[in-house]
């Protein structure tokens, strides 16, 4: 392994430890911040527990396509007059790093937002909107942006209600009930690095869950004559 090389597995371990870091401090507070916020507008805390996940779920999603569309253009950009050493990967994603302050981080936010508008699972009273939780949703974009620049990236675990429970990948919550096996709902994800577990979310574990599930199914499938 060359010192450059060696150089940058070093920065980037650094990076990695520090965004997870962040990613734990954003659960810790922010989430709980967002929280204690809703509450005073919504008193059902499953309600308040789906947004916020949803919430992290698209900020997420938003972050990687930004990601991905800011990287293209770069390598469009520096493939013109790129002659090495480093391959035109390494000076991309160089690039990236030094200039993360050119994410367009609202722009991000309002895709968020307009997400969480139409999603079904989710209400909100109609006298506020979801951009009242919009400096958790920065933090989450913000973050996810940066997992991205790291080789490998971090992301989240994908997760569906009436899964089954995983301790690996998820701590109960208070609320659940612990001899339950399945997944009623999700109050945080999981960090992934590809396949393996880095953090461990959070969720909600209720007996009943597929029965509620099958019922809700029927009662908006439409009837065929």
């Amino acid at each position: 392994m060359t010192k450059s090389s060696e150089d940058a597995r070093r920065t980037n371990a650094s990076r990695r430890a520090c965004l997870i870091t962040r990613f734990g401090d954003i659960y810790d507070h922010r989430r709980l911040d967002a929280e204690t916020f809703l509450k005073t507008y919504i008193s059902d805390m499953e309600m308040v527990h789906r947004i916020i996940y949803i919430a992290a779920v698209e900020s997420f999603h938003a972050a990687k396509m930004a990601y991905r569309q800011f990287k293209l253009r770069v390598t469009e950009t520096l493939s013109l007059g790129h002659t090495g050493p480093e391959s035109l990967e390494d000076t991309v994603l160089d690039y990236i790093v030094d200039h993360e302050d050119l994410y367009d981080v609202q722009a991000s936010v309002n895709e968020v937002i307009r997400s969480m508008n139409i999603n079904p699972k989710i209400s909100f009273p109609s006298e506020i909107d979801f951009i009242v939780i919009s400096t958790l949703i920065r933090e989450l974009c913000r973050v996810a942006f940066s997992m991205q620049t790291l080789v490998p990236p971090l992301d989240i675990a994908f997760g569906i209600d009436g899964e089954l429970f995983s301790e690996t990948k998820y701590y109960r919550s208070f609320d659940s009930d612990f001899t339950a096996a399945l997944v009623a709902y999700h109050v945080w994800p999981a960090l992934m690095e590809n396949d393996i577990v880095i953090v461990k979310g959070e969720a909600v574990t209720k007996r009943g869950v597929l029965v509620e599930a099958e019922a809700a199914a029927e009662a908006v499938a439409p009837v065929l004559f």
